[in-house]
C-alpha cells in the first residue's frame, strides 16, 4: 500500500534529508546520506551520468565527461538527488580532469566514510586527447 505524503515527509525528517522532495533550481555542495539498511552486507552500487560539466581553468571551455561511482557502503548511502545537485555545481567551476575526480571522491568518503569507493571520469576529447581519470578510496574486497 502506497504511504501518505505525511508519513513520507517524516521518513526524510527522521533521516535527516533537506534536499529530497523540494524544488531546486541552483546547484548545492551538499551530499545527503541516509542509512545503509544491509551494513551486514557488502554490496556495490554504481552510479552514472554522462551529463558531467565543469570548466577549463585556464580558457574557461566547458568540458563534458561521463562520471561513473562506485562504491561498497559502511553506515551510510548517499541520496542520489542531493549528488545530482552536487555534480551539478562543477558546472562553473574551474577544474581540471584530474583533480575534479579526485575532489569527487574526497567528498564522497568524507559524506559516506565507505568500505571502499571508486570515482571514474571519462572526459570527451578536446584537441584530440581525451582524458579517463580513475580515482580510489580503500580496498574493493
Amino acid at each position: 500500500m502506497a504511504k501518505s505524503t505525511s508519513e513520507r515527509k517524516s521518513k526524510k525528517n527522521e533521516f535527516g534529508l533537506k534536499l529530497l522532495g523540494k524544488k531546486l533550481n541552483k546547484p548545492s555542495k551538499i551530499l545527503e546520506t541516509f542509512p545503509n539498511r544491509d551494513k551486514n552486507r557488502k554490496y556495490a552500487v554504481e552510479l552514472t551520468t554522462d551529463e558531467f560539466t565543469c570548466l577549463c581553468p585556464i580558457t574557461g571551455q566547458p568540458d563534458f565527461a561521463k562520471i561513473t561511482i562506485r562504491y561498497i557502503p559502511n553506515e551510510k548511502i548517499v541520496e542520489s538527488k542531493s549528488l545530482k545537485f552536487y555534480l551539478w555545481s562543477f558546472r562553473n567551476e574551474g577544474c581540471f580532469h584530474e583533480h575534479v575526480v579526485n575532489v569527487i571522491l574526497n567528498d564522497l568518503v568524507s559524506a559516506m566514510q565507505p568500505h571502499w569507493c571508486e570515482v571514474e571520469g571519462i572526459f570527451n576529447a578536446r584537441g584530440g586527447i581525451a582524458i579517463k581519470v580513475n580515482a580510489e578510496h580503500g580496498k574493493k574486497e
